[in-house]
């Protein structure tokens, strides 16, 4: 197969910024993606579905004359969420899911949840009305070794709620390990997980072995060769419960390559590429659509998309450019590191 024609997809998590980096990185995911689920996580967080309005606003007005594109919003939650605030948010059309970060997991994150306890109140008004919360699934725990992380987690912390939740749907975001795969597997409809494009292709040897490679480190962070495996096999068996998060998140080149680096690859110019090149590889780009253009939409109960685009395989690899210029500075696009023939044509 040289040729193939996709639903126009949707990236089921990514970051987006505000201001100068917002208006550089926008365009490079309404390209090529109809939706997505845009994250709260400025400075300050979206907290109120008055602030996920304002951000909404901001977003569309920074869209290119002629690109379409519908952000999804989120929330923050914080243990001052209030719920009444969250369902009125929901009910009106403007808000699809609200994010847990565990305080201190990741980037911004110091307005995130510490005391779980202070916010069931919240994720049973979610559970009511079936609004998703998505979560970054790490322990920040600093006894626990970093790639150890998500699997503390799901023990500790995401088993534990959606016990206590009944009917909590979930999405365990940007999915990691063996252990994530198997934990979404073991639920029902009401558990989702979403895998990115870099955890597909890297593992942790990519960002240590030979040398420090800050434009690979994320977090999650990358594991073993064992774990990548199981996150592509997860992502092309055509399992509904999988589906595509990129987790696209830019940084300007010198927060990232810095001695305290910050995590985030910024994946959203070539995506789709190179998802065609890994389901190829394993033998399932009959799998592609379901996976980008499906299963995400289904689980956030939204209708497919109407168009369409169209991916070729031809003789010359793709080029896409090596930074992208943001509002702080160059931001380094992911490199593969192998050629990519997959072309997006239209």
């Amino acid at each position: 197969m040289t040729r193939i024609t996709l639903r126009r997809p949707d990236d089921m998590h990514l970051h987006l910024r505000d201001g100068a980096m917002l208006q550089a990185v926008l365009p490079e995911s309404a390209r090529h993606f109809a939706r997505a689920i845009v994250m709260p996580n400025l400075v300050p967080p979206v907290v109120t579905g008055a602030e996920a309005a304002a951000y909404r606003d901001r977003i569309l007005a920074a869209l290119p004359e002629g690109m379409r594109f519908d952000p999804l919003m989120t929330l923050y939650l914080t243990e001052a969420t209030d719920p009444e605030d969250v369902a009125a948010a929901a009910a009106s059309g403007l808000v699809k899911a609200v994010k847990l970060y565990p305080a201190g997991a990741t980037t911004n994150s110091q307005s995130g949840v510490r005391d779980f306890d202070k916010v069931r109140g919240v994720l049973e008004r979610m559970a009511g009305i079936g609004l998703p919360l998505c979560v970054h699934g790490e322990v920040s725990d600093p006894a626990v070794d970093i790639f150890d992380r998500e699997a503390v987690f799901i023990d500790r912390v995401l088993d534990p709620i959606r016990r206590a939740t009944p009917g909590l749907r979930v999405v365990m975001e940007h999915i990691t390990t063996r252990e994530g795969v198997d934990y979404v597997r073991s639920g029902s409809g009401d558990l989702g997980g979403t895998i990115t494009t870099h955890h597909l292709v890297i593992n942790r040897n990519h960002i240590l072995a030979g040398g420090i490679r800050p434009h690979y480190y994320c977090l999650p962070v990358a594991k073993r060769e064992t774990h990548r495996l199981a996150l592509r096999a997860a992502a092309v068996s055509g399992d509904p419960r999988f589906f595509l998060g990129t987790d696209s998140a830019p940084h300007p080149d010198h927060l990232k390559e810095h001695a305290c680096g910050c995590a985030g690859c910024f994946t959203a110019t070539n995506t789709m590429s190179v998802l065609a090149h890994v389901f190829e590889e394993e033998g399932a780009l009959d799998r592609l659509e379901a996976f980008t253009s499906a299963n995400g939409a289904a689980f956030y109960r939204l209708a497919p998309n109407g168009g369409t685009i169209t991916l070729e395989k031809r003789g010359s690899a793709a080029v896409w450019p090596d930074k992208i210029t943001g509002g702080a500075g160059p931001v380094t696009v992911f490199n593969p590191g192998f050629p990519v023939y997959w072309h997006v044509t239209t």
